[in-house]
């Protein structure tokens, strides 16, 4: 019977520690910075998308020169 009790108390200690944190997980926030990490990495991304285009072009054989 005393072992339930002290079980169940450490469970109870358990539950309450993990349960409680000391910031809050905000959703939005981590939406907004994924979001952020993915605009970013598509404007670093441009320039190497540029020039795959370009060098297809070349070896098709239209080579444009476009500013």
């Amino acid at each position: 019977m005393k072992f339930s009790r002290v079980l169940f108390f450490v469970f109870a200690c358990f539950a309450a520690f993990t349960v409680t944190a000391a910031k809050p997980w905000d959703f939005l926030k981590e939406l907004e910075g994924a979001g952020q990490r993915i605009r970013d990495a598509i404007i670093s991304a441009q320039p190497a998308v540029e020039t795959i285009a370009q060098a297809t072009a070349i070896f098709k054989g239209q080579s444009k020169e476009e500013d």
